[in-house]
Parts: structure tokens; sequence; C-alpha cells
């Protein structure tokens, strides 16, 4: 693993970025008597392309953001870890027990525990640490604050414990697990990979044990537009069932055919079959199958698009991936409360705003938290004014894609 300096993480937002680091120095060192010794940074991340695909062996187009959580770390020499994040109650994790615990569920605990079960069983080490956290990843937002939190874990655990040997991949899995088997959320693998690769990539999940990561040579500051992600103000609790329904509607029609996932399945085989499938596993899970083929065929596309040089196709199919998303796969806003519905009136001002220019979609999960947009710069102040008269003032984040992911930070 890297030890990368500011500038290349934070590039002209380094010297902000170091203000940030000594500032959180300083809170480490009033909460834990001792100066912190070590310094780490995991990103939040944007997915591009792919809604809802990972968790079935599909293809994602992903990219780190420049959100992310850092922390300031010093080893300890037991099995202890305490972690304090600004905003939240202090963590004190004994390590010497790593299997889930019931009580810990849904909780940061439980990733912190997850993280460093899945190490030991991976082979590599794990230890005691003290740290102090501070993220400007939203939480509930779709940029993934779980994922970023998990690979800074991760990323400690190799740096303290393991000479950084550990790769992004490997980091991104075991934080996969943690999340999965600890915390009780059954997330793909999508989140974990962006934040712990770094840069924007496409990522495909057909071999889980050896997803085929590919980066993407394309420079958006130079396309003439910005990505925004617009806060809608919606909360992700509760809404787990949601997002367990959908990977599982979706595997009852690859389970229809004897098969894993739908990835081992072609769209023809649905179409030749919706009588029975209708009856067996429901219209719902039949739209969702159908949205998986297209938006997993629609990354290759967008890929082609970018490397092309053609971005006015690419924005053709973002939009395309967020009317699917909308129409089929039905994760705009939670059946059990439809009276609230952010992310549709988001995307309605966004599309009221962009016209025939740009494109606006769904981001993350779904259901509640954020839209995406990729926006004309010279609409941007109207876009932004837009959104922040619906949801209130800095609620529209104008971001950049950053090129490494989870990461060792070196401040001298």
């Amino acid at each position: 693993m890297a030890i990368n300096k500011l500038e290349k993480i934070y590039g002209r937002a380094a010297d902000e970025q170091r203000a940030r680091f000594e500032k959180a120095k300083q809170k480490f060192e009033r909460i834990f008597g001792e100066p912190s010794q070590r310094y780490f940074s995991a990103s939040g991340r944007s997915e591009v392309g792919g809604n809802h695909t990972d968790h079935n062996c599909g293809r994602v187009l992903a990219c780190a953001v420049s959100l992310d959580v850092i922390a300031c770390v010093t080893k300890r020499d037991d099995n202890i870890i305490r972690i304090k994040s600004e905003g939240f109650p202090e963590d004190e994790i004994d390590i010497s027990v790593l299997e889930p615990d019931e009580s810990e569920v849904n909780s940061s605990a439980a990733l912190i525990r997850g993280v460093a079960a899945a190490f030991t069983r991976m082979g590599y080490k794990a230890g005691g640490f003290n740290a102090y956290t501070t993220s400007n990843v939203m939480k509930g937002s779709g940029i993934s604050s779980s994922a970023a939190f998990e690979v800074l874990v991760g990323n400690i655990l190799n740096s303290l414990y393991n000479d950084g040997e550990i790769d992004a991949v490997k980091i991104a899995m075991a934080s996969q697990t943690a999340e999965n088997e600890f915390f009780g959320k059954p997330s793909g693998l999508m989140d974990q990979m962006a934040s712990s690769v770094g840069g924007f990539i496409t990522i495909d999940f057909k071999d889980l044990k050896a997803p085929e990561i590919k980066a993407i040579s394309f420079d958006f500051e130079k396309s003439g537009y910005r990505l925004c992600i617009v806060d809608t103000k919606g909360s992700h609790h509760d809404l787990t069932p949601e997002y367990a329904a959908i990977p599982s509607e979706m595997k009852s029609v690859a389970e229809f055919f004897a098969k894993d996932c739908l990835r081992q399945l072609d769209k023809s085989v649905i179409l030749k079959n919706y009588e029975a499938l209708r009856r067996r596993c429901g219209d719902r899970a039949v739209l969702r199958a159908l949205h998986f083929f297209d938006d997993n065929e629609r990354v290759v596309k967008q890929a082609q698009a970018l490397e092309s040089g053609d971005f006015d196709t690419f924005l053709k199919l973002v939009n395309e991936s967020g009317y699917s998303s909308y129409c089929y796969l039905q994760n705009i806003y939670a059946n059990k409360d439809p009276k609230n519905q952010g992310v549709s009136l988001g995307l309605y001002t966004a599309k009221s705003v962009l016209g025939d220019s740009g494109a606006c979609r769904v981001h993350g999960g779904g259901f509640a938290g954020t839209i995406q947009a990729f926006v004309p710069e010279e609409k941007l102040g109207e876009f932004i004014s837009a959104q922040e008269n619906l949801f209130g003032e800095g609620a529209c984040h104008v971001l950049s894609i950053r090129p490494v992911g989870g990461t060792e930070v070196d401040l001298t």
C-alpha cells in the first residue's frame, strides 16, 4: 500500500486538507492524551453506471470522489481498538473475539470487528489502535459513508500490522464481509471496491473472488460539465428491507432457472418465460431482472463512450440508466412511505433546469438520499440554486474525482 502526500490525494485542495488534519491531530491529543503518529484517508464513492448490478455479479462504473473520512492513529500493544468519530460515541472493541455480536448489528462497532475478523480469516494480522476520525462523506447520502469507514479501518490494520502488503481489492472484500456478516446489510462489493481502489473505474463482478477492475482514461475537468451530488435530506434509516428486496427478487428470477445470479443468464430466457416468471416471482421481480440486464450492458457502452471521448453518448446512457431505475428497478422511494419522495422531486427539479442537456439519475442504493447530475458549467449556478431552494443551503455538492482510494497519508 502506498503512502501518499496530500498533494497527490487532494490536488488543489491540499492546503485546506492539511488544516483539516491539523485540527484532527489536536482533537486526538485531547482525547487520548498523546500525539498521533499515523494518518489515513478513505474516500466516498460515486456510482456512475450499473445501479444494483453488483450483487448479481454484474458490472459497474464508479469513481472515488473528493469527500472522505480521515483518521489520526497510534498503535496499541493489545487487542483493543478505540475509535472516536466526530459526532458519535466512542467505540471500544476487544478484537480477541472475532465473531458477530448481535448487540452490535447496524453499528460502527460491527464494522470494526468485522474488518478485523475478515483479515484474520484471510491469514493476515489484526491488533489494537487508537483513532480519531472525522468525515465529510454525508451519512446516508449514497456516497457510502459506511464503505469509506470500513476501508479506513482496513487501511489502518494493513499499515500497522501487515506492512501494507494487503492490496486494495482484498481490503474491499474484507470491508464487504464486515458489512454483510457483522453489520447486517446485504450490500454488494461496488461501494467498498470504488472507495478502496480509487480513480475512475469499471468493475466486473462476474468472478466475485477476482473482480476485474479497469481504469478509464477520461478527464471530466475538460468535459465542460460538473459532477453534482444532491442531498435530498432523506434518511436510509429503517430501509434495509427495501434494499434487501432488490437482490432477493433478482435472485429469485435466477433461481427459477436453477442459477445463482442473473449474470449466469441471458435476457432472452426472461423474455421467453414471462408467464411462468410472473406467476412464480411476481412482476416487480421480473422488471428488476430486466433492469439488471440492460444496465449491465450500459456499463460497457458508457465506458466505451468515455474512452472514445464521446461525452454526449455517455450522458444519453446516464439518462437511460436513470429512467430504468425509476421505472423498472423502482428504487426512487420506499413503498412503505410514499408521502416522502425527495429523490423524485430532486430529479424533476434537475430535469427542469437541464432540459435536453446534461444528465441526472438516482444515486447509489436509492429510496432516499441523493441524486447525481452531470451539469453543464454554464447552468451550474442555476442548478445549485434550484436544488438548494428545494432541499436547503449546502444540499448540492460539486465534486471532483479522486485519483487514489484508501491510503496512508504523508503529512510532511
